[in-house]
């Protein structure tokens, strides 16, 4: 009787998961089967039948794409940038907003609004700031630094696309800092002014090895969201100037979509998917080991 209890429950949650097994596969797992297949292939997106080319596609792109490479630094230059810059400006925040502060709440929606919005959307909205706004503001001030061209000198692009950035997505590592701050055991905060700890001590030696958790988690998703970024460099510079501000996903964007070429498109997804793979692990495991249990 126990027995068929199990199997019926077993059948139920098959049957509840199907659905959503169903979806995932269809929208991630076969498109992803696909991608490699067609990374071995010659492929215009209009012809029925591809062109088997085997590991032709992987001789280019290894034999020196300088397309990619840079790409490739461009994006490595823009997810250092990101990932420092958004979680100590996160973590900082987020100290400040667990202090008995009355408008902490108003302050800690204040800074998650951007990050529920569309970074497409975001885009646009600084894109008009950098080129509207910014030359109304040098007219009133005649602030030198609102006079620069943001979008149109490469330098000056790229640091533009690093603020954005952080700018739309800060407030959602505020939140898991602040998680974590919450859930750091507030004897041991007592005990170690007890003992004589000040606040900036209390910081370092307690407190912040006690949220490496939270640190472990927002490093990996700053990372993730920072190697993959696409939207908001197509709605800012589109690339530009010149291919200053190409990231590998624009990159495969252009030689898929734009240039039509699909096999090799794909061969530099795959690629990119498995230095995504691999820095991904080496820095989970790096930052997992050196957590101290709650």
């Amino acid at each position: 009787m126990k027995l068929g209890k199990q199997k019926k429950m077993a059948l139920e949650t098959f049957l509840y998961t199907l659905p959503a097994l169903l979806l995932v596969a269809l929208v991630i797992y076969i498109p992803f089967v696909l991608s490699g297949f067609y990374s071995f292939t010659k492929w215009n997106g209009i012809a029925k039948e591809p062109e088997l080319i085997g590991f032709g596609n992987f001789v280019k792109l290894f034999s020196g794409d300088k397309d990619f490479v840079q790409s490739l630094l461009f994006t490595g230059k823009y997810t250092l940038f990101f990932m420092i810059i958004a979680n100590v400006l996160a973590l900082e925040l987020a100290v400040i907003l667990t202090k008995k502060i009355k408008t902490a709440n108003l302050l800690r929606g204040f800074f998650f609004i951007p990050y529920i919005m569309s970074m497409t959307i975001v885009g646009f909205i600084w894109k008009f700031i950098f080129s509207q706004g910014f030359a109304k503001l040098y007219e009133m001030s005649q602030l030198e630094v609102l006079n620069l061209s943001w979008l149109g000198n490469p330098d000056l692009a790229f640091y533009s696309i690093v603020f954005v950035g952080v700018w739309q997505s800060v407030g959602f590592y505020i939140v898991l800092y602040i998680a974590g701050l919450q859930a750091v055991p507030q004897d041991v905060q007592e005990a170690a002014i007890v003992d004589g700890a000040n606040g900036v001590q209390k910081f370092f030696r307690v407190i912040l090895p006690l949220l490496a958790p939270s640190i472990t988690t927002c490093i990996f998703m700053s990372l993730t969201n920072s190697l993959k970024v696409f939207d908001i460099i197509l709605a800012l510079t589109k690339g530009g100037p010149g291919a200053s501000t190409y990231s590998v996903t624009l990159n495969i964007y252009r030689e898929a979509f734009q240039n039509n070429n699909y096999g090799y498109g794909a061969a530099k997804s795959l690629v990119f998917f498995l230095i995504i793979l691999v820095l991904t692990q080496l820095v989970l495991r790096g930052f997992k080991s050196r957590e101290v249990e709650l």
